[in-house]
């Protein structure tokens, strides 16, 4: 049985060909974009192979617009202080990760940046007409969590794009890449980014963001790129200049594997659902989803109305080897929306290696636990 439901820190098992292209670049070495050698050459074949695979899955018709970094969490901050914030206001999402809000909390520190929180359903879904009532001339940016970490709601991007118009928008897809559909240029998503260790199955220490128009973010890293070395400053094409340092084209070679191995879900839609709608009937057991299933991703929460979180968590794991994360998610805006601050709550994120089998299993602890 695979009782590892904790995929939304980062995804277990890997596919087997995450390990045969890390091994495969360990044995032939060379790097990215540093030598004329054929060795050098293989390895950006592969890097840039990886940057059309994502942007074809992405939506985003320009993959050298696609960025690679070393993680979401990268990517957020590259793009929230190389943006000019004009009017210094900003409207981000209630389900916002710290990825996010800790950025914002510096710049309205460094610069005097201000944001006001997006107004929300009870399951954190953007309202959209309530958001439409914030848009005025003075926002520079409104930034919305795809997909949360925390209860699985998933945003209407395409209705929140709509209803902000011109105005910039930031998607954070860490929870979405890989696991819901994107469709970044089609949207008009104005900045993008996303790790590949959770949805996309690949390895940690990689991650990439997305610029519509490159020109309106200045690099966050300034140093050797392996073109123009001539001048003391970043190159202006892309994605050279915001790729500075030598890249980690090891856990891109481990990507690239996770990407061509088509994985084919052990487990549907239905399946899932199933699971969700069992765990609800359990009496001792507070569920945190979305309201209408077609919002829902596969991640939810719980919280045991006896056990404390860390309590009902080490169980799970000491007990049953059922593994999942409990405390804040490094969301505790999310939790704030959801009422669960500040103990936060116990989370299950499931893999496409789940079996129905699995589901039953964790259904049968849960039900043993209550």
């Amino acid at each position: 049985m695979n009782g590892y439901f904790d995929n939304s820190s980062t995804s277990f098992p890997k596919p087997k060909e995450v390990g045969e292209w890390i091994t495969r670049y360990l044995s032939t070495g060379g790097t990215y974009g540093r030598s004329g050698h054929h060795k050098s050459f293989e390895v950006a074949q592969v890097v840039e192979n990886t940057r059309d695979l994502l942007s074809s899955m992405m939506g985003i018709g320009k993959p050298e617009n696609l960025v690679f970094c070393s993680s979401a969490t990268e990517g957020a901050n590259t793009i929230l202080k190389g943006f000019q914030f004009k009017h210094k206001r900003v409207l981000v999402d209630s389900m916002s990760h710290n990825a996010v809000t800790r950025p914002l909390h510096y710049l309205k520190e460094a610069i005097g940046l201000e944001y006001d929180i997006i107004p929300h359903f009870n399951d954190g879904l953007i309202d959209v007409d309530g958001l439409k009532s914030m848009v005025d001339f003075s926002v520079d940016m409104v930034i919305v969590n795809h997909v949360s970490n925390v209860n699985g709601i998933i945003q209407d991007i395409n209705k929140v794009k709509k209803a902000i118009g011109d105005i910039p928008l930031l998607l954070d897809a860490s929870q979405s890449a890989g696991k819901v559909c994107i469709k970044a240029d089609n949207w008009g998503v104005d900045y993008l980014f996303f790790t590949a260790h959770k949805g996309l199955l690949g390895p940690t220490g990689v991650g990439a963001f997305f610029a519509c128009d490159p020109s309106t973010l200045s690099p966050y890293k300034h140093g050797g790129t392996g073109s123009n070395s001539e001048s003391e400053f970043m190159p202006s094409c892309n994605p050279d200049k915001f790729e500075a340092g030598t890249p980690n084209s090891l856990g891109i070679f481990g990507l690239y594997g996770a990407l061509s191995a088509n994985v084919i879900p052990a487990h549907s839609k239905d399946d899932f659902r199933l699971l969700l709608n069992r765990i609800k009937l359990l009496s001792n057991y507070e569920v945190y989803c979305a309201q209408d299933f077609e919002n829902q991703s596969e991640l939810f929460s719980l919280e045991h109305k006896v056990k404390s979180n860390d309590d009902f968590a080490y169980i799970l794991d000491s007990t049953y080897n059922i593994q999942v994360r409990s405390g804040l998610h490094c969301a505790p805006f999310a939790h704030k929306a959801l009422g669960t601050f500040p103990a936060g709550s116990v989370r299950f994120s499931v893999s496409p290696f789940h079996t129905p089998e699995d589901f039953e299993n964790l259904c049968s602890i849960l039900e043993e636990i209550c």
